[in-house]
């Protein structure tokens, strides 16, 4: 009965007859179909073109809105007037509208090349409701058959930009013509130019002369360029004077009894016009101003000003005026730059409830944020956090029935620029980078244990090709882990190496000295068209031990009892680990999309360690892994030992691969269904005992590979995509040889895994 409300309104909805509100006469567009030959324009390319479309529906449950619509006869109550609002009036069918997109579809094949397309309709009238059906019959398309263009004989600086940049291919001989692709090519050459000087260029300034009486179903097209009535050439442009307004508020500006409040400081090539109580350091302003005098003009730098200082916490808007002027007969743009300061402070308390592997807990944290705190844009940032956590007895896992609890606290600086020596000096000047530094601490406290976290950590970052590039290196980063407290209990049954010597390395006192780079590159670029297969690439390495080894090897070695080597007093942790990822996205249309992924990820323990850090290990399954298992229970290989219950410590590897493909179609704005497909495993790089299975070999490893396959559903909010994915596994190599497949004999039990996540798997 607790659901019998909701069911019942649900049945009152699709039962209602949807023209019940139609006028007599008149007839409810229920569908409308387009039935195209035409390859370049398929059915979704032209329902935008439709000036009449039917009323919403939703998946499965149909046009909800319009029977909500129909439920009220009037508005005379609250709940009616509440119907009538969620719901939509019935589209009727008209005979000018269909003719109108009749013509609409008409113009849009012509604009892809079929000047000779037919369109004409099918309209089905039926119990008061109308069907129709646009029969598009595209004929063939005009091809280009030789494309050219004469912008040398008007301009040949400008061609020799546009031919050194390789713009000048807008289209290809044997294309179809296409006045899309023809916008496009001129929207691209024109953002060329402008970023190349021309302050005043504008796509207006090219054309396209086409000759279609040359063949049949052919053209002839010729790209122009116009040059100003008043002059002979295009002009380009360099910065000039630039000034910027640091923090000053407006009134003092506009009243010139109040200047002398005002100091102008020259920095470098700009001029800082500030309070005498400074709002930014000058140098901070001018790391993340890329408007420099004497520098050729560029939308790109502007944009570039714009975003590294808006980015800056302290500032909460930036302005820039742009003022053209002539200097001894050269072409300069003076450039007026203002920002303005917002809130320093921030702080913020959270309170959530945890499970971990069904063990309910406590946590909350509290967050203070000063984003100015040495004048230069710089976040300095305290966070103190604790949790509480009840934990169940488990006989299988052979823990104590006791709470437990941790608490922790990190400090952490962010620098908006690069912090590096005077011979990389030219990486300074790159956008969106920054500085950053971070100390913390934690300490986990059960009765089994005592363990504590120390980090230390620097983090350099900078993007590149108008951010399609982006950087990250840590030069250093040292954690530091012990467990000055165990129980005899915890010690006998885990700190074993006849037991369990991987559970063993992943709690014993140890220090990660560890540097990294990370690069990522998109083919997406800021302010462009995305391309036809717009893709991401992720790379990178870390190292770790080899500072220890350097100053052990220098002042002599001293092992312990286990025979690692120590700095002072404490072994470290000796490891390279690498990785890459690979994800391209193909688009059918604007409903349907087909998404690829592909990671790959090997670490290898050397020297003072014989297995890598718990932490530093890979895992599979999970909402962006192999979606038929849930986190941390796939692998390594072909492992599996029901009999440990919970464990976490062996179902992790130092090889990683995961393959996935994920076919995702729009039903609405909000919601969006997938169905994929998943292949991946981890395994290990040594032969250890305690993971039988685990290891790879090329000659077996294609064998041991989980397959999974599902569906999921997406809410989309814009701001925020929720996801939902229901996992199968198809092939599990954990079971005995001869049962592995399990697509033709599923145990719901054993084989389905449920994922809720934010964002898109990859």
């Amino acid at each position: 009965m607790k659901y019998s409300f909701y069911i019942f309104l649900v049945l009152l909805l699709i039962s209602c007859d949807a023209t019940k509100k139609v006028p007599s006469g008149s007839y409810l567009l229920n569908k409308v179909k387009i039935d195209t030959d035409t390859k370049g324009a398929s059915e979704s390319d032209l329902k935008p073109y439709l000036r009449q479309k039917p009323n919403s529906s939703m998946f499965i449950f149909g046009k909800v809105k319009l029977h909500a619509y129909n439920i009220p006869e009037n508005d005379s109550t609250w709940l009616n007037r509440q119907f009538l609002k969620f719901g939509e009036p019935p589209v009727l069918y008209s005979d000018r509208l269909t003719g109108l997109s009749m013509e609409q579809i008409r113009l849009q094949l012509g604009n892809k090349g079929y000047l000779n397309a037919e369109v004409d309709t099918v309209v089905e009238k039926k119990d008061r409701k109308a069907s129709v059906t646009y029969k598009v019959t595209g004929n063939d398309p005009y091809l280009i058959r030789t494309f050219r263009d004469s912008i040398y004989s008007v301009d040949s600086t400008i061609y020799k930009i546009l031919d050194e940049k390789k713009r000048l291919n807008v289209i290809k001989e044997g294309d179809a013509f296409d006045l899309e692709v023809l916008e496009n090519g001129r929207i691209k050459i024109t953002s060329e130019l402008r970023n190349n000087g021309y302050y005043n260029f504008s796509k207006e300034n090219f054309y396209f002369l086409v000759d279609t009486t040359v063949g049949t179903h052919q053209v002839d097209l010729t790209l122009g360029l116009n040059n100003p009535t008043d002059s002979t050439l295009h002009s380009s442009y360099r910065f000039g004077e630039v000034i910027v307004n640091n923090g000053v508020s407006s009134t003092i500006l506009q009243d010139s009894s109040k200047h002398y409040l005002l100091d102008t400081v020259q920095y470098r090539d700009i001029k800082v016009v500030q309070e005498r109580n400074e709002f930014m350091l000058p140098q901070a302003i001018f790391y993340n101003t890329f408007i420099r005098p004497n520098r050729i003009y560029s939308d790109q730098l502007v944009e570039r000003t714009y975003s590294s200082l808006n980015r800056l916490g302290s500032v909460s808007q930036t302005a820039i005026n742009l003022t053209p002027v002539v200097v001894n007969d050269s072409n300069y743009i003076n450039a007026n730059i203002s920002i303005y300061p917002g809130n320093m402070h921030f702080m913020q308390f959270g309170i959530d409830g945890t499970n971990s592997a069904g063990d309910l807990g406590i946590a909350t944290d509290a967050t203070y944020e000063h984003k100015n705190i040495l004048k230069g844009g710089e976040t300095f940032r305290v966070k103190l956090n604790g949790a509480y956590e009840f934990i169940t007895a488990s006989d299988s896992a052979s823990l104590i029935d006791k709470s437990y609890y941790e608490y922790g606290i990190e400090a952490f600086l962010s620098i908006p620029q690069l912090l590096l020596p005077w011979v990389m000096k030219q990486l300074k000047d790159q956008p969106s980078a920054s500085t950053e530094f971070s100390v913390g601490a934690n300490f986990q406290n059960r009765s089994e244990y005592l363990r504590q976290f120390f980090n230390l950590s620097s983090r350099l970052q900078w993007a590149r090709r108008n951010w399609q590039v982006n950087n990250v290196v840590e030069p250093l980063d040292i954690t530091y882990v012990r467990m000055p407290r165990m129980s005899e209990k915890f010690r006998n049954a885990y700190m074993n190496d006849s037991i369990n010597p991987i559970l063993k390395a992943s709690y014993e006192e140890q220090m990660i000295v560890r540097t990294a780079y990370n690069v990522t590159y998109t083919n997406v670029s800021s302010g462009q068209l995305p391309p036809q297969l717009p893709f991401r690439v992720r790379a990178g390495i870390e190292v770790a031990g080899y500072l220890p080894r350097i100053v052990t090897a220098m002042g002599g070695t001293r092992k312990n009892t286990s025979g690692r080597e120590m700095l002072m007093g404490i072994p470290y942790a000796e490891y390279v680990k690498t990785d890459f990822d690979f994800a391209p996205t193909y688009r059918w249309d604007d409903k349907n999309t087909l998404a690829g992924h592909i990671a790959l990820g090997v670490a290898y323990p050397y020297g003072n360690s014989i297995v890598l850090p718990f932490e530093k290990r890979y895992y599979g399954g999970g909402a962006n892994g192999v979606r038929g298992w849930s986190t941390r229970t796939l692998g390594p290989g072909t492992y599996s030992n029901d009999s440990l219950g919970y464990d976490f410590a062996n179902k992790t590897g130092d090889i990683k691969l995961d393959m996935s493909l994920e076919f995702r179609r729009k039903l609405t704005n909000l919601f969006e269904l997938a169905g994929f497909v998943d292949v991946g495993n981890v395994w290990t790089i040594k032969n250890y005992s305690s993971q039988p299975g685990g290891y790879f070999n090329w000659n077996s490893f294609y064998k041991e590979l989980a397959a999974a396959y599902g569906l999921g559903v997406r809410l989309d909010l814009n701001f925020l995509l929720l996801r939902v994915d229901l996992g199968m596994k198809a092939h599990n190599p954990a079971l005995p040889g001869g049962q592995r497949w399990t697509i033709l004999r599923p145990d719901f039990h054993r084989d389905f895994a449920f994922h809720f996540a934010i964002g898109y798997p990859f």
